[in-house]
């Protein structure tokens, strides 16, 4: 039997003591970070915004199995968030509809929660009605069964049986009241709870995990009360999937005690709140850089290419990906490399083979 199977469903115990202890721990972690932001200037602020906000977005999908393009998401972001940074690309419907719903959650935090908004979101993420070659019901509620399950065909393993298709309006109707009611529970607890218990009801077709997600945040930026994003639980679920889904599994098996859930929920957003400082130490990288650079004039390739070497880079830099990613020849891709190693922005790595590598001096 699962717990919306049960008569004590949709309300919810846990352990008090536990469960508070771990929630003030995550609270304090999360008062530093956003103290030590308030000390960042607007442009770095924007900055870590956006590298916060690509990350988000690309782990959230590769949560449920889809890689998008990281250059794609960035520029998509940042031209949503109206952030100038160099090496924007043309980016998807698909991947512009992913971002617009992700900015659409924090942005309008204090906004109520509606199931015309819940079901626009879920048509944002499948503008062609397909996910891959399976077609998708957009904009409204599921109408048939829904199972998570994992294994190959024929040896699936049941994971969670959702509720029946009948009751979806109905549950999604108390889901949305309770949601947007006034309450006394702390913010983050209830951002826990909200992700649980939509989850569980499981309404869509397909998206639940990634509009759930967006829930999250929504409410974890009403904790914040402010729509900038500096840290991703979507990251962090993405680095812990495999105990994420264990411990749904049992919250949604067991009697409606949702400890194991709170307590691993708060943990992940401790963690979450950790690994951003990664990302920021690296904005205040890339800000010294510029600072330290500020003399020497790049041109618009220069500039592109640098800014993309300091981001999403992969691999050796050699005057053949230079020429690819700048559009331009190969002999002007030469010309830019060897200015840039005469103004000592890069040096020329030691390492043999048939093409010289060039490593970025920060």
């Amino acid at each position: 039997m699962y717990l919306h199977e049960r008569d004590i469903w949709p309300h919810f115990t846990w352990d008090e003591r536990a469960v508070i202890a771990s929630l003030v721990t995550a609270r304090q972690q999360q008062g530093l970070l956003l103290g030590r932001l308030r000390q960042m200037g607007f442009s770095l602020q924007d900055e870590a915004e956006l590298e916060m906000r690509t990350l988000d977005v690309l782990k959230s999908s590769e949560i449920e199995g889809q890689f998008l393009n990281a250059a794609e998401v960035r520029s998509s972001v940042a031209r949503q968030l109206g952030v100038e940074t160099a090496g924007l690309v043309d980016s998807s419907r698909f991947i512009d509809g992913v971002v617009s719903m992700t900015l659409d959650a924090t942005h309008h935090y204090a906004g109520a929660l509606t199931d015309a908004r819940l079901l626009s979101w879920q048509a944002a993420l499948f503008p062609t009605g397909y996910s891959g070659m399976h077609k998708v019901t957009v904009g409204q509620w599921r109408t048939s069964e829904m199972q998570v399950v994992s294994g190959p065909l024929e040896k699936e393993q049941i994971h969670f049986i959702a509720p029946e298709p009948q009751r979806v309006a109905q549950e999604m109707q108390a889901f949305l009241q309770w949601f947007n009611e006034p309450s006394e529970i702390d913010p983050v607890l209830k951002a826990a709870l909200a992700h649980f218990y939509f989850i569980t009801i499981h309404p869509f077709d397909d998206g639940n995990g990634r509009v759930a997600r967006a829930i999250t945040d929504l409410q974890l930026a009403r904790s914040d009360s402010s729509p900038r994003r500096f840290y991703s639980m979507s990251n962090q679920i993405w680095v812990e999937k495999e105990n994420y889904y264990a411990v749904l599994e049992r919250t949604q098996k067991g009697g409606g005690d949702v400890t194991d859930w709170l307590l691993w929920f708060f943990a992940c957003l401790s963690r979450s709140l950790q690994s951003s400082e990664q990302v920021l130490e690296e904005v205040f990288r890339r800000a010294a850089f510029w600072q330290a650079h500020a003399d020497p004039i790049f041109n618009e390739r220069q500039r592109k290419i640098l800014q993309r070497i300091m981001s999403d880079f992969e691999g050796k830099l050699t005057s053949s990906k230079w020429q690819k990613l700048a559009k331009t020849s190969q002999d002007t891709a030469l010309r830019d490399i060897k200015d840039l190693v005469q103004k000592g922005v890069l040096v020329r790595e030691e390492s043999g083979g048939r093409s010289s590598s060039y490593r970025l001096i920060w």
